[in-house]
């Protein structure tokens, strides 16, 4: 907020001035004055001590007070309202964070679980061919013997057909 002094020199008397003030607002009154005659174009200041208590220079002076007052609280306001509103937007993030982290988290969660059942799955699916193996080497060993038992049974059918086929010449030569 801005104090707006205007101060117009010039007027029907050598020393005559206007001065107006207000917060951007055309409608406030203007006060009338005299500039000391040995400086009507010099620069003007106002100075508290020497200031009518009732006079033009005492209420510019309480304005200008008051406005500093007030832009300071409006200052010290605006800066807690600058305060809050970074808490709040960091409060906002945090829980955004934390709503995003918290699907992330579950799916981390869901992942080491998963590679967790995948290795022993992998030591299962080991120990299980492992078994294959052994089943595929008994049932080999198996196949073998059965045919060895096989061959054996050929083998004997063999020897007999050959004692019989023997015993059916020696019966022959005995009764000729």
């Amino acid at each position: 907020m801005r104090l707006r002094v205007l101060i117009i020199f010039g007027g029907t008397k050598k020393g005559d001035f206007s001065v107006g003030w207000g917060m951007y607002s055309p409608q406030l009154p203007l006060a009338s004055g005299r500039v000391p005659s040995s400086s009507p174009s010099s620069s003007f200041s106002f100075d508290a001590q020497h200031a009518d208590p009732g006079g033009l220079e005492a209420a510019l002076l309480q304005i200008m007070h008051d406005h500093h007052h007030t832009s300071l609280r409006l200052r010290d306001q605006a800066e807690r309202a600058k305060k809050d509103a970074i808490q709040n937007a960091a409060r906002v993030s945090d829980l955004l964070v934390d709503a995003v982290n918290s699907g992330v988290q579950e799916s981390f969660i869901n992942e080491k679980r998963i590679e967790r059942e995948i290795r022993a799955l992998a030591v299962t699916i080991a120990r299980f061919m492992k078994q294959t193996n052994q089943w595929l080497t008994t049932t080999h060993a198996i196949n073998t013997a059965v045919k060895e038992i096989g061959d054996f049974e050929n083998w004997m059918k063999t020897m007999e057909f050959d004692c019989k086929s023997i015993t059916t010449a020696i019966q022959n030569i005995h009764q000729a």
